[in-house]
């Protein structure tokens, strides 16, 4: 692993973990005494993540932490969602290897042993794994460097990644109901893509996006379940949600 990469994963454990705050400022040398680096790898992880957003460059000089309103993670899960909903409709259209399809299949069988009643915490801990996985291999089956490459800028903010809410939604009284919904979306968007339905496929998945914005409303209405989310403390709001 490269400095820089090493930097930038370490700061951004620190900013999802709480230990940096949102507004916090970051200086190359500070970051770098707190992470024991030299001041060249900082610097660029820095830059790397501020072209995530999770970090804002200050006139000033130096970086400050994000904070994100209720309206940004909206919209950056419907973009999510129109991404995803395309590279479903290019699988769909240029016809997707059947290896990645019965990869695909395999990742919706492990979802449903992973939830199946009582759901544990290890069984979620699985899904959240598969899941991420399954959407993985529905950018693949896209057969597009590009539309990947802008799926992977996306999903690199917290709360627009496909499991982001996914460990709180576990504590919700609908949790069974909220997955199984799901599972029918991933099952759905596997068969249109086999029969070659481009625009069902892309439907699904714009759908699909749809649930998780309904799961971050779940969330914010409990600050004790929105501490299962990874970067929680960078919401800007709670008390109006």
């Amino acid at each position: 692993m490269s400095q820089t990469l090493s930097a930038q994963l370490r700061l951004r454990d620190l900013i999802l973990s709480g230990a940096v705050r949102p507004g916090e400022r970051l200086s190359e040398p500070s970051v770098a005494e707190r992470l024991g680096a030299s001041r060249t790898p900082v610097r660029a992880a820095l830059a790397r993540l501020a072209e995530e957003g999770l970090v804002e460059a200050l006139t000033a000089g130096g970086f400050a932490v994000k904070a994100f309103t209720h309206e940004e993670i909206q919209d950056a899960i419907e973009l999510r969602g129109t991404l995803e909903g395309h590279a479903a409709r290019l699988a769909a259209e240029r016809g997707a290897p059947h290896a990645l399809l019965a990869e695909m299949k395999r990742l919706i069988a492990r979802m449903d042993e992973a939830t199946r009643p009582p759901i544990s915490e290890a069984g979620f801990t699985d899904y959240v794994a598969a899941n991420a996985e399954f959407h993985e291999r529905l950018v693949d089956a896209a057969g597009s460097a590009v539309v990947a490459r802008q799926i992977g800028r996306v999903v690199a903010l917290p709360f627009a990644s496909p499991s982001a809410f996914v460990l709180a939604q576990a504590a919700l009284p609908a949790a069974q109901r909220i997955l199984a919904v799901a599972q029918e979306h991933h099952r759905a968007v596997v068969e249109a893509i086999e029969q070659r339905e481009g625009a069902r496929a892309e439907a699904l998945m714009r759908e699909h996006a749809h649930l998780a914005r309904r799961n971050l409303g779940f969330v914010l209405r409990d600050q004790d379940r929105l501490r299962l989310v990874p970067g929680g403390g960078l919401i800007r709001h709670a008390q109006g949600a």
